[in-house]
């Protein structure tokens, strides 16, 4: 059997790609997930054929009957990773594999049949290679990418369901936040959980999305901007935001993180910034971490950085922290110096203009 790539993907251009015009004035202020490109990449599964179909088309909206079983049960996944340009114009990937890895895990937990690593990665790199214009220069900027799978038989019935589609779009984009990399402020809920043990916690699926919308409403008519959600069973260890992992970093120099229990997303952010901390001489800890020790640990100094991290702001430092019993700030309320250098560390590779050690990038075009 032929392994699939970008070269088994077929590809329809579209009649109606956006004018020249439209596209540069889309670059040249780029608004995450705002505006998306002239292509998407899709690929079919039946039950019976297994994964088929593999082709590149015109962005367009999806036909569903109303009776289609994502609409009805949920069953659906989404990655998230982005393409970058680099200074001699080629476009990469940072760990592709390890998204397609996570989407695989993600699918096997709702369900879903997993797709191949290599239709994944060719998914992406046939997208961006009919859509490499669309990739932005510049700091900051890159083309995100959002791979998803949903389920798509017209079925009413608490089962699997037997078809789905696959499907990559892509929006040029800026920074996540919009002024900048800046300390941010979390609201600790203590009313809301992000996920329960042995529930889809660790899965990349929209209903765990879906269910940190309201406290996070709720915390910004506070004035706070996230929210960090504790553990379902005791709420008394940080487990992560509403879309990013947590990192501490104390006075001396140590560094603890949540460890991935179930009900925590496994970041591809988080295991790379993990391992150039270790490699910077950190001693890293992958472990529960209380919020009392937390909070004890920014009231006596001995905590001086707290970040979130994920594929969409790559690295926010945390300046402040609260909830109902408490308000604290991180450090200086600054964002801290070992949050500053690794970040910088890190998004340097991801732009090219840094060695890449490690084999992170996968070049696209």
């Amino acid at each position: 059997m032929t392994t699939p790539s970008s070269e088994t993907f077929q590809i329809h251009p579209s009649d109606t790609p956006a004018p020249v015009a439209e596209r540069e004035a889309a670059l040249a202020a780029p608004q995450f997930g705002v505006v998306f490109t002239d292509h998407m990449a899709r690929v079919s599964w039946t039950h019976a054929d297994g994964w088929t179909d593999r082709r590149v088309e015109k962005y367009g909206p999806l036909q569903l009957d109303p009776a289609t079983a994502v609409l009805h049960y949920a069953q659906e996944i989404f990655e998230g990773l982005k393409a970058y340009r680099h200074p001699d114009g080629s476009v990469w990937s940072f760990r592709p594999e390890a998204n397609a890895a996570r989407f695989a895990r993600s699918a096997r937990r709702l369900a879903l049949p997993e797709l191949p690593e290599a239709d994944f990665l060719g998914a992406i790199t046939a997208l961006v290679g009919i859509d490499s214009a669309w990739v932005p220069t510049g700091d900051e900027t890159s083309l995100y990418l959002r791979p998803f799978m949903y389920a798509s038989e017209r079925f009413l019935g608490v089962r699997a369901s037997r078809e789905a589609e696959f499907l990559v779009i892509a929006s040029p984009v800026g920074p996540y936040f919009p002024g900048g990399v800046k300390p941010v402020s979390i609201w600790v809920s203590r009313e809301y959980h992000r996920a329960g043990a042995g529930g889809t916690g660790a899965a990349k699926c929209g209903g765990n999305y879906a269910a940190s919308l309201l406290p996070q409403q709720e915390a910004a008519a506070q004035g706070f901007e996230q929210v960090c959600f504790l553990d379902d069973r005791t709420g008394t260890q940080l487990e992560e935001l509403g879309g990013m992992n947590i990192v501490v970093v104390n006075a001396d120099g140590s560094v603890v993180t949540p460890a991935v229990s179930g009900t925590i997303l496994e970041g591809v952010t988080r295991s790379s910034i993990l391992t150039l901390l270790a490699q910077a001489g950190h001693e890293v800890s992958e472990r529960p971490v209380l919020l009392d020790e937390l909070r004890a640990g920014l009231a006596d100094g001995s905590v001086t950085e707290v970040f979130a991290c994920g594929t969409a702001a790559v690295m926010t430092p945390i300046g402040r922290l609260a909830s109902d019993d408490f308000d604290l700030v991180v450090g200086d309320g600054t964002a801290g110096p070992v949050t500053t250098r690794i970040r910088a560390q890190l998004t340097d590779i991801q732009y090219g203009r840094a060695s890449d050690p490690h084999g992170w990038m996968h070049r696209l075009v």
